[in-house]
């Protein structure tokens, strides 16, 4: 067993008992204290190539990580992009900055090149801030952090809370941040939320220590980091919620025609594909293919104060997947570039399917023996792969490179080699 199972065993410790930034707090011993106001005060938007300059020369003159956050409009604009990006550094304080007004905030992370950003749920973040052109070479994640130290709630709040002893208003995560001018107690929220996230992330990495964990966290920091873009996502419009109940291929084309034309009217309106029309209502449609806006009219999501152009316009949508030929028409499922679904493994390869149990039970008790989540532990899908496809020769060399092969950091491939060797040599499988 190594030192992290011996430590992680003991699961006495869910808090750290990190130190409060000042003396006005609280031990998280005690009743937590709430985080009413920023230390500084709530800083000033920057909104202009001025403001923005002398907050890349403050940030690039100050010490230690770099506390990042980034506030988005989900349900309310169309994408994904950034409309707030909070920081706050050692000797510059807390910077609030509007990337609509600054679009280009690539200075600023040349500013940082080199420099530990602290994010929580970094990858959420990282894409919106690419997008401005700010790229970290290090992060700390005190999310997974707290994931890997055996956290049971790992939302920044309860981290907060349950390590540092202070408790966050969390009311304003879900407000549209494309909103101007942002609303004080907005900003409040935002400058708060960096506030202690360098005060975390020292207390988490004390606590990794201990644990024996602190060299896996890191390599999972360095895989965020390296990480390139992702790819864009092949027919997303599979993706419409309901489409279970969609099986004719026609109905296919339908969904397809509708979700597409909702995406590019959203895209040019800017806002949430959902506020153009919903997943259910291109369900409804596909099902029910009507013969005209008439018809459509009768369906729920089209009816209810909904204009006679905008449903001739769904009804064209409509009309157009109707008159595709048969082999332009979308073919049901998804290309299965992996193992199937593991409900058909029993019947398509029992061997196969008792390698998974045993794999599975196998990555259960040891992610339990170091208190983390088995996702963080092996990711499930190379589990299933290697389970399904074994190497031919079946020993810590080569299942430790099966897994080294999709992505598996060291740390992993250490760890859970000996799980998977014992699980594809067990009699039966």
């Amino acid at each position: 067993m190594t030192d992290a199972q011996d430590t992680a065993a003991d699961s006495s410790l869910r808090t750290t008992g990190g130190t409060p930034p000042d003396d006005a707090g609280s031990s998280v011993m005690g009743a937590p204290t709430p985080l009413l106001e920023p230390r500084e005060g709530i800083p000033p938007v920057v909104a202009d190539e001025a403001a923005l300059a002398k907050v890349v020369a403050a940030f690039a003159a100050g010490s230690g990580p770099v506390a990042v956050d980034a506030e988005r409009a989900s349900g309310y604009r169309y994408g994904q992009r950034a409309y707030l990006v909070q920081l706050r550094r050692e000797g510059a304080g807390t910077a609030l900055i509007d990337p609509m007004a600054c679009p280009d905030l690539s200075g600023l992370g040349e500013a940082l090149s080199g420099v530990e950003w602290v994010l929580h749920a970094a990858t959420q973040d990282l894409p919106c801030l690419r997008e401005i052109g700010m790229v970290p070479t290090r992060l700390f994640d005190t999310e997974l952090a707290g994931r890997l130290a055996g956290f049971p709630r790992v939302g920044l709040g309860a981290m907060v809370e349950n390590v540092l002893g202070f408790v966050l208003e969390k009311g304003h995560s879900a407000v549209d941040w494309s909103t101007r001018p942002l609303p004080e107690p907005w900003l409040r929220y935002a400058a708060l939320d960096v506030e202690l996230l360098v005060d975390l992330r020292d207390a988490l990495e004390k606590e990794l220590d201990r644990q024996g964990k602190l060299e896996w966290a890191l390599q999972e920091f360095d895989a965020i980091a390296a990480a390139p873009p992702a790819e864009p996502r092949k027919d997303p419009w599979r993706r419409t919620s309901g489409m279970h109940k969609v099986r004719r291929r026609r109905q296919l084309g339908v969904v397809r025609e509708l979700w597409e034309t909702r995406d590019r009217i959203a895209q040019r309106r800017d806002v949430s594909p959902g506020k153009v029309l919903s997943d259910a209502a291109i369900v409804e449609a596909a099902l029910a293919l009507p013969a005209n806006a008439h018809a459509l009219a009768t369906l729920n999501g089209f009816g209810h104060r909904m204009g006679r152009r905008q449903l001739e316009q769904w009804q064209a949508a409509v009309d157009r997947a109707k008159a595709l030929p048969d082999s332009a028409l979308p073919q049901p499922g998804q290309p299965v570039t992996g193992p199937p679904p593991p409900r058909a493994w029993a019947d398509k390869d029992p061997v196969a399917a008792a390698r998974l149990t045993a794999a599975r039970a196998g990555v259960s008790a040891l992610a339990e023996r170091l208190a983390m989540p088995q996702e963080n532990l092996v990711s499930p899908d190379t589990v299933r792969r290697i389970c399904w496809e074994p190497p031919k020769t079946v020993d810590t060399e080569s299942v430790g490179a099966a897994l080294a092969g999709y992505g598996a950091r060291a740390w992993q491939v250490e760890l859970v080699t000996p799980v998977l060797v014992s699980a594809l040599s067990a009699k039966g499988a």
